[in-house]
């Protein structure tokens, strides 16, 4: 629990977010939960939001939800995107070039969580692996010639989750082919996550390119739908059950932490930002600790390398 945060007793909160008119943000995920109120919160603020989404009518529904509660007058689209599928993350990816001209933030919300039974996607990952990292890592990549064009930001949303099983990249078994589990594959995911943001900061630096900057967040433990949509029956029961304790918090508070990354200025972006109170899954948002695992410098470069040889995607640092 951190007891020192820089944005006083109550933390981080949504009404230091100035005005956004002219504005862009590009959001994964946001048919519900965090990735559903921050894009309530951003439009709210006056700002342009893109949602990302797999499913078409999940996504008009949302927008029209949004347009009943803040006004038909809102400037927000969809796309539509499978991130586990990489010819969709790219069709999508160029779609969003053609139709706008800025990128103020792109924020990689959407995720998977707790898959029961091993999967393996299109392009022959592990299905959280696919979804939550490698999807996200080809996003961020095609879209960052606009991102730094508009000295923009880009947002990684992961996890506790990441050090909350595997506490490794398993390299020789990305895939896990041997002793696969829902949450050690959910934890890599995340761990990849959030060790790419920071190893992309580092290489930001060394191409000179500072004006982009790269944050990792997590939302604590937010009462979404996540574990509804690809958990177990028991990871179901379980969640169900945590939503009724104090454990657990609204999904809209679960979406500040990647609200501040996308908007707060002045961050230090080799924080990590989150709830600070019990076990970081609720509580004022602010920075906390790492672990040391999810900043090992030489697994973040053998990780980057690995993504951009499996996706086929070169960075343009």
């Amino acid at each position: 629990m951190s007891t020192n945060n820089q944005f006083g007793k109550q933390g981080w909160m949504p009404d230091r977010i100035k005005d956004l008119s002219g504005q862009t943000f590009v959001i994964t995920g946001t048919t519900s939960g965090t990735g559903f109120e921050a894009t309530r919160i951003l439009l709210s603020k006056g700002a342009k939001v893109v949602m990302l989404n797999r499913n078409p009518k999940k996504a008009e529904d949302t927008m029209a939800a949004l347009k009943q509660v803040l006004g038909s007058q809102i400037e927000v689209t969809n796309i539509t995107m499978d991130l586990g599928e990489q010819d969709s993350v790219k069709k999508a990816a160029a779609q969003v070039l053609d139709r706008i001209e800025r990128i103020d933030a792109l924020m990689c919300n959407g995720a998977i969580a707790q898959v029961p039974t091993r999967k393996i996607s299109v392009d022959g990952w592990e299905s959280q692996m696919a979804v939550n990292y490698f999807g996200h890592f080809t996003l961020q990549a095609l879209l960052f010639p606009m991102i730094e064009k508009s000295k923009g930001r880009i947002v990684s949303v992961g996890s506790m989750g990441y050090d909350m099983g595997r506490k490794a990249i398993k390299f020789d078994d990305l895939n896990w082919d041997r002793n696969y589990t829902a949450n050690d594959a959910y934890s890599q995911s995340k761990l990849a996550q959030i060790m790419s943001i920071y190893e992309l900061q580092d290489r930001l630096v060394k191409a000179g390119k500072t004006d982009v900057k790269a944050y990792a967040c997590h939302p604590g433990s937010s009462r979404t739908n996540l574990i509804n949509t690809s958990g177990s029956f028991l990871m179901k029961m379980i969640f169900g059950l945590m939503k009724l304790s104090p454990l657990t918090q609204p999904a809209e508070n679960g979406a500040y932490p990647e609200l501040m990354c996308a908007t707060e200025p002045d961050l230090d972006q080799s924080a990590f930002y989150g709830p600070t109170g019990r076990s970081n899954w609720v509580g004022p948002v602010g920075s906390h600790f790492i672990a040391p695992h999810a900043k090992d410098k030489a697994a973040a470069k053998k990780l980057w390398d690995v993504s951009e040889k499996a996706t086929g995607i070169q960075w343009r640092l």
